[in-house]
């Protein structure tokens, strides 16, 4: 057997037809319907998932320039995935939780976060912005896959408090890969936690392309694990908001874990330090251009006359006000008092930690000037 070096597809064999993706709205905006998913949507639903697409787009544009500013130290753009995320936390109950990597913007906007506390640990001057209760949205997690399995056993501890709620975990097609995702996926399977793995499968673990990452579609691991597995337009909003509620209420009617493998393109670099001109062709994201999330659901409203040009413009108008927003008010965000570094790192006082701590100040009180 060889390999075909550009893309890593073994010679000599017949490949799979795509599998069928769940789709509710089509590319060019028209509505279909689906013989397993009947869902309905009302004008106002429809329009208030356009709201959020635009808005989480606008701010994810802001948030790169901060970062190609020196703003912020890094930005990892949602762009392309907005319809996955916004569907899929549109999904969720105000009890369930979700368990982010670190890409999951649209999913904090719909969680209610504030976008300038998401912008603080880019920015470098927290270690998380949020309290996880507050919004039941877990804090960024940026080692890869080790949140899929922290959401599992979180899932386990609502089994066992009889609670009625259902848990998320978001991941990408590169986390598929990790031990600690494959290791929760066997541990929701056994124990039928209530558990919904949301692969965001944008095609791309950085340079590396899916088919070199798995011989199947990601969403059929799911099978050797004994749990369903579904893949799902990740640019429709309406079939990622209807494949994940179901989802979760299969996970909330204690019918256990369900995998959502929505595909979806990353139109930007991983990170703003990845150039992906380096290593994926110009043609193939220009494909995935047409494709858009957020111009099928404007080109959709259009058509029905759920919406006019006026409540798009006031929806670029509201965007915009936001973005702007978040961008004056992340330049004004306060430089931390650098002996917060150690604040946190244990629930109670730890001497080891202390003696750094006054180890770290004597070393900064040697300096003139230094900010406290």
């Amino acid at each position: 057997m060889t390999i075909d070096a550009a893309r890593g597809t073994p010679r000599g064999t017949v490949a799979e037809p795509p599998p069928e993706l769940v789709q509710l709205l089509t590319p060019d905006g028209r509505r279909v319907e689906h013989p397993d998913y009947d869902a309905v949507f009302t004008a106002q639903e429809v329009r208030s998932l356009y709201r959020d697409l635009v808005i989480v787009r606008r701010l994810d544009e802001e948030a790169l320039a901060l970062a190609r500013q020196g703003e912020l130290a890094v930005w990892p753009s949602l762009r392309g995935q907005e319809a996955a995320q916004v569907g899929s936390a549109r999904a969720l109950l105000p009890g369930d939780m979700a368990f982010p990597s670190y890409r999951e913007h649209g999913v904090a906007w719909c969680r209610g976060v504030d976008p300038v506390r998401e912008l603080g640990s880019f920015r470098g001057i927290n270690h998380a912005g949020w309290d996880p209760r507050e919004h039941n949205l877990h804090l960024p997690t940026i080692v890869i896959g080790s949140q899929v399995l922290h959401a599992t056993g979180y899932a386990m501890g609502v089994q066992r408090d009889g609670a009625e709620d259902a848990v998320i975990a978001y991941f990408g097609d590169g986390a598929t890969s990790e031990g600690d995702v494959n290791e929760a996926f066997a541990w929701a399977a056994v124990q039928n936690a209530p558990i919904v793995f949301f692969c965001q499968n944008n095609q791309w673990a950085i340079s590396e392309p899916t088919e070199r990452q798995s011989r199947v579609p990601l969403h059929r691991r799911a099978d050797g694990f004994g749990f369903p597995g579904v893949r799902v337009d990740g640019n429709d909003v309406l079939a990622c908001l209807a494949v994940t509620a179901r989802a979760l209420d299969d996970a909330r009617s204690g019918l256990g874990p369900t995998l959502v493998e929505a595909f979806t393109y990353r139109m930007g670099a991983h990170t703003t330090t990845d150039d992906p001109g380096r290593y994926r062709p110009r043609a193939e994201a220009e494909a995935w251009l047409l494709k858009d999330p957020v111009d099928r659901v404007k080109t959709h409203l259009l058509s029905s006359g759920a919406a006019d040009e006026a409540f798009l413009a006031e929806v670029e108008a509201e965007a915009a006000r936001i973005g702007t927003d978040m961008r004056t008010r992340c330049r004004e965000l306060p430089d931390p008092d650098l002996d917060e570094l150690w604040d946190n790192v244990y629930a109670a006082e730890h001497p080891l930690v202390e003696d750094e701590r006054a180890r770290f100040a004597a070393y900064l009180a040697s300096f003139e000037d230094v900010p406290r």
